[in-house]
């Protein structure tokens, strides 16, 4: 694996390890509550279990970037597909189904080269290309955006979550 996608990939599996250790503190009869917004917003937010959902989304566009740059060798990826994203998913599935999720993405990142971070991938919004560690990233962003969201349910859920529970924090 090339230096700069096992970087990436660590920086995935502690996102990943985090957002696991949220999963374990969601209270399993709270998976339909959802916070209240104002009247009037433009739109309602998830319920817990539709975050869940939205969770595995994210970690199926790593796959997707993933399987566009070598299509020939991730051919199997095209499997993870056929499973739903973005539904209203109980903490059991959820924690199964990014478990699975992030095995392909170590896999799919062991073939990912220096020079193949730089290469330009078609994509819906920019048919010319953008670079694959640029696809990459804003899925990073994505699930860390959506990570966030879950810790700020369970603060008001009333979970004790602190700093810790969000980040890796270093030198401990």
């Amino acid at each position: 694996m090339a230096q700069l996608s096992l970087i990436l990939l660590e920086k995935i599996q502690e996102q990943v390890e985090r957002i696991q250790h949220l999963l374990s503190l969601i209270p399993p009869d709270r998976l339909d509550w959802r916070p209240q917004i104002p009247v009037g917003a433009s739109a309602e937010p998830h319920r817990v279990d539709e975050l869940l959902g939205h969770l595995l989304e994210c970690l199926a566009g790593f796959c997707a970037v993933l399987y566009k740059a070598h299509p020939d060798r991730l051919s199997h990826f095209g499997k993870l597909r056929e499973l739903p994203v973005n539904h209203r998913c109980r903490l059991e599935e959820a924690k199964q189904r990014i478990d699975l999720y992030q095995k392909h993405i170590a896999e799919g990142l062991a073939l990912v080269s220096d020079e193949d971070l730089q290469r330009k991938l078609p994509t819906v919004f920019v048919p010319s290309g953008e670079p694959l560690l640029t696809l990459l990233l804003g899925n990073l962003e994505h699930l860390i955006n959506h990570k966030h969201q879950l810790f700020w349910y369970l603060k008001l859920l009333g979970a004790p979550v602190r700093t810790p529970d969000l980040y890796h924090v270093r030198g401990t």
